[in-house]
């Protein structure tokens, strides 16, 4: 495998692995001292169900390029519009709320774009 492809290749698993680590950073927030320790593991796996569900998708994008990158781009569009509204009523401020998806949603659409443009380049060179 050439460098050029391999890069295509193992671009957007890492970009989509790297995102996963680091929305999975948020989930330590349930642990509390105030709390019991089965309250926060129980917390920590509530926390961490949007990193399983993304898992999932990197499983499928992984197995199947295309229509795993479909929905990656997809889920991180429709991220983008819920994540944008919470923060903006938070903080009030567009500039801010846009800073907040370009570091968690933007990772997702640019992962599920390279996903795609990777399945159809294989495609036409008749490797898929």
């Amino acid at each position: 495998m050439e460098k050029p492809k391999k890069m295509l290749y193992w671009a957007p698993r890492i970009i989509c692995i790297l995102a996963i680590l680091f929305v999975s950073l948020f989930a330590l927030d349930a642990f509390d001292p105030k709390l019991t320790i089965w309250e926060q593991i129980v917390g920590f796996l509530i926390h961490m169900i949007p990193s399983f569900i993304l898992i999932g998708l990197l499983w499928l994008a992984w197995k199947y390029e295309y229509i795993g990158g479909i929905i990656l781009v997809l889920t991180g569009v429709i991220f983008s519009v819920v994540v944008f509204r919470l923060n903006y009523r938070i903080n009030h401020s567009a500039w801010l709320s846009l800073g907040i998806i370009g570091s968690i949603t933007f990772p997702f659409i640019v992962s599920g774009a390279l996903f795609i443009i990777n399945h159809l380049k294989n495609k036409s060179l008749g490797q898929h």
